[in-house]
């Protein structure tokens, strides 16, 4: 069973910066594609950004330019660097993945889920 554990979430002001991770158990990183979801308050769950086994990230229009995801193979573990915070981007972070495959490209098909972050960014 993959395990995901997620922190560095905390409280900044706007403008500000955060870095978070994603720490991974059970499985083989390199085979695994990987994700950033978030959800705020009574709103759904959305992708913030993905990654694939080859490196090639991809990123929600309303973080372009200001998020960044990574990884480190040789530790499993996943990143998020958001810069230029909004209060907007206040949300629980999740971290996500599944096996790779061509599924890899749609939001809705991740499997494998952390327990999330919280991010809160005051104005």
């Amino acid at each position: 069973q993959v395990q995901l554990v997620e922190s560095g979430g905390d409280s900044v002001q706007a403008g500000g910066s955060l870095r978070l991770s994603c720490a991974g158990s059970k499985y083989t990183s390199s085979t695994y594609c990987m994700a950033w979801f978030r959800q705020a308050p009574g709103r759904k769950r959305e992708g913030v950004a993905r990654i694939s086994t080859d490196g090639t990230p991809q990123y929600a229009d309303f973080v372009k330019g200001r998020f960044t995801i990574s990884q480190d193979n040789a530790k499993n573990t996943l990143y998020l660097q958001m810069n230029s915070l909004k209060p907007e981007d206040t949300a629980m972070y999740y971290c996500a993945a599944r096996r790779s495959s061509p599924l890899c490209g749609y939001w809705d098909s991740y499997n494998y889920w952390g327990q999330g972050t919280q991010v809160t960014v005051s104005s």
